[in-house]
């Protein structure tokens, strides 16, 4: 269980934090098919991992400022219902670049809803002392749904190099119901002690921001959730290139899914022998090495032994820094402080994939994965002198 929620809470929370993730990483890749299948450029599909972010950016904040005084379900609840009207959009009329990139924005503006309110319940509930821990386990949970919505590709996919995406999108709408029907066993109140310390907290995630080390530990944060997203999109080019099937694709992706699992359900365990700030440099180096080596020709096989190391690496990063900020901000300000990450998170997503998007265009999709190990190794830099234990 997760703090103080019984059995059933926890079980809703953690099958909705799976659910969030596989449906994000059904569509998302589903879009990247859509657009080959459209002819688009290569910058054009930097353009659509961007624009899973640009809307969420502007929203990050003021959620967490919404699920500190309305609830943790009633954002779920209305984060869900975005993501099913997002697959619907898609499903019936997800036949242009432009509707792709309004139907991805879509789905970056539920997901944010959503995840913010889950990451507000643990926040919530858990001790500090068993932080790393709970965050390692609802993250658990989101990897578990990364790796069943890839792994949907793959058996829709089947021996094809390109999957039936109307297939794909009919799924997500089925599973969109099933995540909003989730919600609801979520608890709806919000005590009378919490309402009055977020009445005199505001503004507490402002002061955590010029905090000392804050700043690049978000940066760090960001770069890391975005190399997951530039994978998730850039692979199936990859794969498309060297003329791996839908199928072997979306394997790649589950085993990257799968090993960020393992990673996770060690968090807590790992991070109390040997540190915070030691795990989150051992998982940076783990990633920039896979990242680099993916963009050399390679067979398969040693392809998906590229994708295990990446997804130990990459599967670290993100609870940690969710349990840093949570143990910092005080109570009543934690949904503030954790869409402050989330913020940051989204700026990151606008950012690197525009910007590796451009050497697409030139070095073609390798490019793209040696440009996210030079990215993803100066966050080494960065965490010079950080303290996160």
């Amino acid at each position: 269980m997760i703090g103080e929620l019984g059995r059933r809470t926890s079980t809703a929370l953690l099958v909705h934090s799976a659910l969030i993730q596989a449906v994000t990483f059904l569509v998302r890749p589903a879009a990247t098919y859509r657009a080959l299948e459209l002819d688009v450029p290569g910058f054009a599909l930097g353009l659509l991992a961007a624009s899973y972010a640009v809307f969420p950016l502007l929203l990050a904040v003021p959620t967490g400022g919404l699920v500190d005084r309305l609830g943790e379900r009633r954002l779920m609840a209305t984060g869900s219902a975005v993501v099913l009207s997002c697959s619907a959009f898609l499903l019936l009329w997800g036949s242009s670049i432009v509707a792709l990139v309004i139907g991805t924005a879509l789905l970056g503006a539920g997901q944010l809803a959503c995840v913010v309110g889950q990451q507000a319940v643990v926040a919530n509930n858990a001790a500090s002392s068993r932080m790393d821990s709970a965050f390692g386990y609802l993250t658990f949970a989101a990897s578990l749904g990364q790796a069943l919505g890839p792994l949907a590709i793959s058996l829709v996919g089947g021996a094809s190099i390109r999957p039936d995406t109307q297939a794909i999108f009919l799924l997500s709408v089925v599973m969109g119901l099933v995540l909003f029907a989730t919600t609801f066993v979520v608890p709806a109140h919000v005590s009378a002690r919490r309402k009055k310390a977020v009445s005199a907290g505001t503004g507490s995630a402002v002061s955590l921001l010029k905090s000392p080390g804050v700043a690049r530990a978000l940066a760090t944060s960001a770069t890391v959730l975005a190399v997951v997203d530039l994978t998730m999109v850039y692979l199936p080019a990859l794969g498309d290139d060297r003329g791996l099937t839908a199928a072997t694709v979306g394997a790649m992706l589950t085993v990257r899914a799968v090993f960020s699992m393992v990673s996770r359900i060690l968090l807590g365990r790992v991070s109390r022998r040997i540190g915070r700030m030691r795990l989150l440099v051992v998982s940076l180096a783990l990633s920039t090495a896979a990242l680099a080596a993916a963009a050399l020709p390679m067979p398969a096989w040693l392809l998906f032994v590229v994708m295990a190391i990446l997804g130990l690496g990459l599967g670290i990063g993100q609870p940690l820094t969710m349990s840093w900020l949570s143990a910092q901000a005080p109570a009543g300000q934690r949904g503030r402080a954790l869409a402050l990450r989330l913020a940051g998170n989204r700026m990151g997503q606008v950012v690197l994939p525009s910007a590796i998007g451009v050497v697409a265009a030139g070095l073609g999709a390798g490019g793209v994965f040696l440009a996210s190990a030079v990215v993803v190794g100066g966050t080494l830099l960065l965490l010079r002198g950080v303290q996160l234990d």
